[in-house]
């Protein structure tokens, strides 16, 4: 059974963890979950035992202080798998989409901002091209 521990003090290792748990039967593993950047501890992580082991240490340890904090102990749920975010604002989708000054689209919607022109669809602002692009007749910087 894989339990799911919250609230943990930050100042809190994995063996000491372990050493709790252990009072109810053999852990298999213990992982508390650290930052990425700066290896500190988030204050939660993960314990594995037996089911029925398990339970008992649930049973007991849940809403039991310890390190200073008063823990959260329960059964861990199957991780969702949640799309990836994409860290960069417009992504566009490859050449499609508009830009903007004195952009030009060629394929696709979009528009384009001044003096920009778009093959298909969309509207270029001022000076705006027809069918295959171009500057449209706009301005020009």
């Amino acid at each position: 059974m894989n339990i799911f521990v919250s609230n943990i003090n930050y100042a809190t290792k994995d063996y000491e963890l372990q050493d709790l748990f252990s009072e109810f039967g053999e852990v298999s593993s213990v992982k508390i979950i650290t930052d990425k950047e700066t290896g500190r501890s988030r204050g939660f992580g993960f314990v594995e035992m037996e089911d029925a082991e398990g339970q008992q240490a649930i049973e007991a340890l849940n809403q039991k202080d310890f390190n200073g904090k008063t823990l959260n102990v329960s059964e861990a749920k199957p991780r969702e798998e949640k799309p990836r975010r994409s860290f960069g604002g417009n992504t566009g989708g490859g050449n499609r989409g508009g830009s903007g000054y004195g952009g030009n689209s060629r394929g696709g919607s979009g528009s384009g901002g001044y003096g920009g022109s778009s093959n298909r669809g969309g509207s270029g602002g001022y000076g705006s091209g027809g069918d295959r692009g171009g500057n449209g007749g706009g301005k020009r910087w």
